[in-house]
């Protein structure tokens, strides 16, 4: 068994709508038929008995290694507590060869149960040994360290629940939700609305102090000590007993509580300069309660335990702490609701001053304290009270979280009960928190837990928000990058501010921001990323769907122009047109439910996605009487198609007419690939709700020139003919462009062309054999690279193409684009036409354009 090409699908895929690992698996013998490796699946259910079912996809195929591998993958993913259930292994048209396809929640741990599921096999077929156990461990303790943590994992599940996306931006807890010029984010449990100033001022304990104060919130009295004698002046100024802190601490680092000795204080102030500057506080009696604060209500409260254990009598406190850290709950950091009790010398330093040691045997019932803080991070426990806080106390909790000016704030009290106010019972506010840990209160050790998370994506997004702007996503063979200019043309001439990828680059509100080929996900992400978006509109490639998976969760719109039988099949494994429509009809599966898919009715791969649509349906086609559009709009649906010289929607007894005169695009109606690709937008800008003034506006001042829509039938004057520049590389859009042609009177027609190296021979072949049989004289030209093809190769296979053309009179052959243009232009005579069909597009305009002037 082979492993190659491992491949992490990123978003949407041709397989699921989950991120996936894809891996090419070639299995050779015996292999490829694990009933002919024998006692082999006994040997493998010895080393991982939890592998479960093993059977291929297709009952009645042979069960080979690469199913075994997928269900192994997954199994010890989902051993290791991932929540993933998803695998497919499909065979390919080559022997013995599989794709091989499953679930992965954490990029990195999907990647690593591969190469574990790849061990395992070796060992069952080699005989040999294979720890399940540490492997699962090793999943478990990956996952954990790559996973987002409990607090910033409960906003993106609540999130989730709401439909709202996200997207982390980092290797740690700052995550974006929602898109473009809807976007909110986050930092832990601190969203981006919170100013540095606020978070300057929770970190500083004395102007938290003085600001509460000043807004009447209770506080203990206390000031910043310079040394140790200054420290216990202080704690003779406010009288004893007093907490030592860090002026600038978290998580309760260096922190003493409870001093009423020098000696005491002076172990204190080391502990605490170590984070810093130190603060010497009135210590008030009572217990540590949490109160959070999201906007401006209190959404939860617990108590804080230090940690501790209770004497039995007979185990020592050692032994103690290693039961209580048996609690499953309890772990390492901050990936469980619970810590881990450390017995370090902070907790040695406690058990001293109670007169105890590690190996010391308490009472039975003897409560031993192993910390002075209550935090959760150093093991600690909580216990839900929010339903007992009275008001007063919630109010003064808001009060803080609000002076400060934190829109998430972590409010810390002491005193003996949330069931009073404050002032009666002589308790204040010790300490407000930027970013404050949210686990104690989605997890508590006792009580229940509360929806923090929900709370927190109220105050980002208003009910009913789910954060997204209109998402148009465009496949097809022909017509993908003219059809998604004019959808932004659309959409920008409403007003929205837009974000556009194609094979051109990306467009962000008219401006350019990156060049080439941007119709892969990578571009789509970078948009959604961007603030200024109102609006996107993606040209979707088939390279970029199997190589990583769409760019989005879902769109509002999604639109297949045709599926043509030119566009890179045999590469990848898509062989067949219906290989590359259930490819391209990957948009179509991820369109929203409340979105709609424009589908061009007369090609019947397209149209049969319909079925597959979440969403509503609008056809597409010339012919309002073909058998799909009747049907769809005898049932009132929506409807796009051509009535003599107008474009006519449809919906139930509802018409809207927009004459073809007024969309130059289509030269009056003439040019037949341009009016579908003018309904394909139109449909697409009718879905995403734009008004018709907006529509026809856009559809009257869109240009078909190199700046509009550059290689795609852009028409040009060169003393007096004609010449056409596309970039049309493909059997489909050779007919297509033909058609065209020949609506456009000429004396003599001529055609520039080169082919792509990385097609099918009968491809290459096919394109000139339709332009043969349209067009006077024929220059080949080779492209600057060649795609893996031999030097002549595709020259070769164009010139053979020609063999049979009953029209053509002259066939040249040139080396270089450029060379070949200007032979073109060198031989026109006035009323003559020349197509050019060129290759580096920006470039190959920019010299026509030069010619041209010089003309």
């Amino acid at each position: 068994m082979d492993v190659k090409r491992i491949r992490a699908l990123r978003g949407p895929n041709l397989w699921s709508r989950h991120t996936c690992i894809e891996a090419i698996v070639t299995c050779s013998g015996d292999e490829n038929a694990v009933g002919r490796l024998p006692g082999f699946e006994s040997r493998l259910r010895a080393l991982f008995p939890t592998i479960g079912e093993l059977h291929p996809i297709v009952l009645g195929q042979p069960l080979a290694l690469a199913h075994v591998l997928e269900n192994a993958a997954v199994a010890l993913q989902a051993q290791a507590g991932c929540a993933v259930n998803f695998g497919h292994t499909a065979r390919t048209v080559d022997e013995g060869v599989y794709q091989v396809t499953f679930q992965y929640s954490e990029e990195a741990v999907g990647r690593r149960a591969l190469e574990l599921a790849e061990q395992l096999i070796a060992a069952a077929q080699n005989g040999k040994g294979f720890d399940a156990t540490a492997a699962i461990t090793e999943l478990r303790d990956l996952d954990e360290s790559e996973r987002l943590g409990p607090s910033t994992g409960s906003i993106v599940d609540a999130a989730v629940a709401r439909g709202i996306p996200y997207r982390r931006l980092t290797s740690g807890s700052l995550v974006q939700f929602g898109w473009g010029s809807k976007q909110r984010r986050i930092q832990a449990a601190e969203v981006d609305s919170t100013s540095g100033v606020a978070e300057s001022i929770a970190q500083d304990k004395e102007l938290t102090k003085q600001l509460l104060n000043a807004a009447g919130v209770p506080v203990p009295l206390g000031r910043p000590v310079t040394s140790v004698d200054d420290g216990w002046a202080a704690a003779q100024e406010v009288g004893l007993p007093v907490v030592v802190k860090p002026q600038d601490g978290n998580q309760g680092k260096g922190v003493t509580v409870n001093i009423s000795t020098r000696e005491q204080l002076s172990a204190a102030y080391d502990s605490a300069a170590a984070y810093g500057e130190v603060m010497v506080e009135k210590f008030l009696p009572g217990f540590d309660f949490r109160l959070l604060v999201v906007g401006d209500r209190l959404i939860a409260a617990a108590r804080r335990d230090p940690p501790q254990v209770i004497g039995d009598g007979r185990q020592t406190v050692r032994q103690l702490v290693d039961l209580v850290n048996q609690d499953p709950r309890r772990g390492e950091g901050h990936a469980t609701s619970l810590t881990k009790i450390r017995l370090d010398d902070i907790a040695i330093g406690r058990l001293e001053a109670q007169g105890l040691a590690p190996d010391s045997v308490p009472a039975l019932g003897q409560r031993v304290v192993l910390r002075n803080n209550a935090n959760l991070s150093t093991g600690g426990t909580a216990t839900d009270v929010t339903d007992t806080v009275h008001p007063e106390v919630a109010a003064r909790a808001v009060d803080a979280a609000q002076m400060v000016g934190l829109h998430i704030c972590g409010v810390d009290m002491v005193c003996e009960n949330v069931l009073r106010p404050l002032e009666e019972q002589h308790g204040g506010v010790v300490e407000v928190n930027a970013a404050p840990g949210l686990r104690m209160h989605i997890s508590p050790s006792f009580g229940r837990g509360r929806a923090v998370g929900e709370a927190v994506m109220d105050t980002l997004f208003a009910p009913g928000d789910d954060g997204r702007i209109p998402v148009v996503a465009v496949t097809g063979t022909n017509g993908k990058t003219t059809t998604a200019r004019l959808i932004n043309h659309l959409l920008a001439g409403s007003g929205l501010r837009t974000g556009m990828t194609n094979t051109d680059g990306v467009y962000v509100d008219g401006r350019q921001t990156d060049s080439g080929d941007c119709s892969g996900p990578k571009s789509a992400r970078n948009v959604l990323l961007h603030p200024d978006v109102d609006a996107a509109v993606f040209e979707v490639a088939r390279g970029g769907v199997l190589r990583e998976g769409l760019g989005f969760d879902r769109c509002q719109v999604a639109v297949v122009t045709n599926i043509g039988s030119g566009d890179h099949l045999g590469l990848n494994y898509i062989t067949t047109v219906e290989d590359l429509a259930v490819l391209k009809r990957v948009i179509v599966r991820n369109v929203a439910p409340d979105g709609y898919a424009v589908l061009n009715a007369a090609d019947p791969n397209v149209a049969a996605m319909a079925t597959s649509c979440p969403g509503s349906v609008i056809f597409f086609t010339h012919d309002r009487q073909h058998p799909v559009m009747a049907t769809h709009r005898a049932q009132g649906k929506r409807t796009v198609y051509v009535d003599q010289d107008t474009l006519v929607a449809a919906e139930g007894s509802w018409r809207e007419r927009i004459a073809l005169r007024d969309v130059q695009i289509t030269r009056n109606g003439s040019i037949g690939f341009q009016v579908d690709n003018v309904m394909a937008a139109v449909a697409a800008a009718w879905a995403v709700g734009l008004d018709w003034d907006s529509i026809r506006r856009g559809l009257a001042s869109f240009k078909n020139d190199a700046a509009g829509v550059p290689g795609r039938f852009n028409v040009m004057d060169y003393r007096g003919a004609t010449v056409i520049a596309d970039y049309g590389h493909n059997t489909d859009a050779m007919r297509a462009l033909v058609a065209a042609v020949d609506t456009m009177p000429a004396k003599k027609r001529s055609v520039v062309i080169s082919g792509a190296g990385d097609r099918r021979d009968c491809d290459i072949r096919d394109q000139t054999a339709i332009l043969g049989q349209a067009f006077d004289d024929v220059i080949l030209y080779q492209d600057a690279a060649q795609r893996g093809r031999a030097d002549g190769e595709v020259m070769a296979l164009l010139r053979q193409g020609l063999e049979g053309a009953t029209r053509t009179r002259s066939i040249d052959e040139i080396r270089g684009e450029f060379i070949a243009i200007d032979t073109a232009l060198a031989r026109l005579q006035p009323g003559e036409l020349s197509l050019i069909l060129v290759d580096q597009v920006e470039e190959a305009l920019a010299h026509l354009a030069k010619r041209i002037a010089e003309a």
